[in-house]
């Protein structure tokens, strides 16, 4: 016991700290009330107990024991530097004893590693020259030229639908032309069958010449402004609205005829009738008897159709574009008198 007495006497703080248990607090007390004449008087110092009165005795046996394997330690040292001085001799003497052939194929190994690693670099740079020259043009037949195929196949799309847009455009400002033609012609139509109806009511009252010479320029009004307007169904393909317009004229002539007594009207006449047998099957054919009456009504006599040998099958067809008359709606004014 004299030994672990001695321990609690001479410990530094660092020392006590260093046993598990023995925080810094404890060590301090420990030291504030040395000395100690016995083991009993650790167990007063404030935080000491049995438990951690062990853990310092074990402590100092094992400081104790360490210091006595120290004390034997010098004599293995000693015989240690003889063996190291007995040791390096040999290795020098080995390093001394190697060979020309050994150095040699030492440097024949090394040269091997470094042309390895040559031929090693330039089989990979190789493989990226040769990735490089069959990839790129493999990369522009699979890849690029489609793209570049499909980009030009979808600029000349972009132009055709551009280039249809237009003529759409241009259809419907025609098709709009058009249907203002066929109100103004419905318009004038309505004012000169109001006017020959009362132009009727006069005559009735009083047979006046000039009443009826009067009449007899409405009615022809009355038939051009409605074979233009069939003209014009014609041109929107309303086959069934210009036959009505073509019989409408048709009728309305054959009463000028009658009262006229006009060598020119049974000319139109017989050409609307075929115009009417053609309609609405065959609108071309159609629109050509039609062009041909409108000529004999405006130039007063037939025009010179070329005769030609052929058998003429119709076919129907639809009229895509007609020219229409060059005339506006006519225009009627005239003051009745009775």
């Amino acid at each position: 016991m004299s030994d672990f007495l001695t321990f609690l006497n001479t410990a530094d703080l660092d020392t006590l700290t260093q046993v598990p248990g023995v925080t810094h607090s404890v060590a301090e007390n420990l030291i504030a009330a040395r000395p100690y004449h016995s083991t009993d008087e650790c167990l007063k110092v404030k935080g000491m107990g049995k438990t951690l009165l062990r853990k310092l005795e074990l402590f100092a046996e094992a400081q104790r024991d360490e210091s006595e394997n120290r004390a034997m330690t010098p004599v293995e040292e000693e015989a240690l530097p003889a063996f190291i001085e007995k040791s390096e001799p040999a290795q020098e003497k080995a390093k001394r004893g190697e060979s020309f052939l050994t150095r040699l194929g030492r440097a024949f190994v090394n040269f091997l590693r470094a042309l390895l690693r040559l031929v090693v670099l330039a089989i990979f740079i190789g493989g990226i020259g040769a990735l490089l020259y069959y990839g790129l043009p493999y990369i522009q037949r699979t890849f690029i030229a489609p793209v570049e195929r499909n980009t030009a196949q979808i600029r000349e799309l972009e132009a055709e639908i551009s280039s249809f847009q237009s003529q759409l455009d241009e259809m419907n400002v025609r098709v709009e032309t058009l249907e203002k033609s066929v109100e103004a012609y419905t318009v004038s139509i309505q004012k000169l069958e109001g006017m020959q109806a009362e132009l009727d009511t006069q005559l009735q009252a009083n047979n006046d010449k000039i009443l009826l010479d009067l009449k007899h320029e409405v009615m022809m009004t009355r038939v051009l402004d409605t074979l233009a307007r069939a003209r014009l169904y014609l041109a929107q393909s309303n086959f069934g609205l210009a036959k009505i317009d073509v019989q409408s004229a048709r009728d309305l002539l054959v009463v000028l005829e009658a009262e006229t007594k006009d060598v020119i009207h049974p000319q139109v006449v017989t050409r609307l009738d075929l115009a009417l047998g053609n309609l609405p099957d065959f609108p071309v054919v159609a629109s050509g008897d039609l062009e041909i009456a409108w000529q004999i009504l405006m130039s007063g006599e037939a025009p010179a159709i070329p005769t030609v040998s052929f058998t003429l099958t119709p076919t129907p067809a639809v009229l895509e574009t007609l020219t229409p008359s060059p005339f506006p709606p006519s225009t009627v004014e005239a003051t009745v008198t009775p």
